[in-house]
């Protein structure tokens, strides 16, 4: 197991095209956060910098939307090491500050067509909320685009929740010392009925508090909430890393309870999907981006210094993404679950227990998790 971090808790937007490939840089937290809070209305691309080597898969070139924290490093170093070129792909990374629009493009795109989006890391709740209103008939359009609706293939597992991951920040001076002292107050997470609102809702109950008795908002972005903080316009704020570790140093944030207790233990923050139409036409192509991730998982499963380091590769143009050093230094990092099976070789039981948290928490109705798994 590896070293505990933050927690990626995305939904909806992807940004346009930063094609110069990164490299290794340091810099100051301010830069971070005016970076990636442009990030929720510019847009940018970003490869491995060169060309595949001829291998039989069906699509060589990948468009891939991935929130760009800590809990996606199995992907970025894969990227930046060259596992995806390895395994005959160009992998073209699209920063993504939520998942609900990328799933759309994902529903719009057709196999063989030069798709917008072919693969996505992101948050459950929302991959569930798609296929449910899938399989309720619901559709996207391209004049109505909006509809959170696809058939989706949940193919492998991003992070897990660790110690000091998964944190509600507040002020040294607001009074706050526990979660029972939320009752009344304003928490900020980044979108609703997402994994982070289930991660707080589940930390409440498990404490005797209901999740009615506080109140959530979420118009504010991860960049902005530490400055919500300071002007008391919040009471608290869920930040994952490495928003979390640089608004301490910048901001005087102080972490106020971890949410890797109860229900939410090891809770499931991010994973990888694409529509089943897309994988039935892309099979080894799957098999082959699979492949190079869980090699990537491995590796910043066990290697600290590589997270960081793929943290520091973020792309610098046209947004400065990269993760200063002394930032990248003192994350705080997730677990990466790594299989050593067939594409498709997920923990069941931990996605059907998130399902389980949406029902008892957003009224979800009953849902199977296995109609999103391969083979289910």
């Amino acid at each position: 197991m590896p070293l505990p971090a933050g927690q990626a808790a995305g939904e909806a937007n992807i940004a346009s095209n930063a094609s110069e490939p990164p490299s290794p840089r340091g810099g100051v937290c301010a830069r971070l956060l005016v970076a990636v809070a442009a990030l929720v209305l510019a847009a940018g691309c970003s490869g491995d910098g060169s060309t595949a080597a001829a291998l039989p898969v069906e699509q060589q070139n990948l468009n891939v939307a991935v929130v760009p924290v800590v809990d996606s490093a199995g992907f970025f170093i894969a990227l930046y090491d060259g596992l995806f070129r390895a395994e005959g792909l160009n992998v073209h990374f699209i920063p993504a500050v939520s998942s609900e629009f990328a799933i759309d493009q994902l529903a719009l795109s057709k196999p063989g067509s030069k798709s917008e989006l072919d693969i996505l890391c992101g948050g459950y709740p929302s991959y569930v909320e798609a296929q449910r209103n899938w399989d309720m008939g619901q559709r996207p359009s391209v004049s109505s685009p909006s509809v959170l609706a696809a058939n989706l293939y949940i193919f492998a597992e991003g992070a897990l929740l660790a110690r000091g991951t998964g944190e509600i920040y507040t002020m040294p001076r607001s009074g706050i010392r526990a979660l029972a002292d939320l009752r009344g107050k304003t928490i900020a997470i980044n979108a609703p009925d997402n994994t982070l609102y289930l991660q707080v809702a589940a930390a409440l109950a498990d404490n005797g508090i209901a999740p009615s008795d506080v109140h959530f908002v979420t118009s504010y972005n991860f960049p902005a909430m530490a400055a919500a903080l300071r002007a008391g316009k919040i009471d608290a704020a869920v930040l994952p890393e490495p928003f979390a570790s640089a608004a301490e140093e910048m901001d005087g944030i102080v972490p106020m309870a971890d949410l890797d207790q109860g229900p939410a233990t090891q809770f499931a923050t991010v994973g990888y999907a694409v529509t089943k139409t897309w994988a039935a036409a892309h099979p080894k192509t799957l098999a082959a981006f699979y492949t190079a991730l869980e090699k990537g998982q491995e590796i910043a499963d066990t290697n600290r210094a590589a997270v960081e380091q793929a943290m520091e590769d973020l792309p610098t143009k046209p947004l400065p993404l990269g993760v200063p050093r002394q930032i990248a230094s003192v994350m705080t990092i997730p677990y990466f679950p790594v299989s050593a099976g067939p594409v498709g070789s997920v923990d069941v039981a931990r996605l059907q227990s998130e399902v389980d948290l949406m029902e008892q928490f957003l009224r979800f109705p009953s849902f199977n998790i296995r109609s999103m798994l391969m083979g289910g």
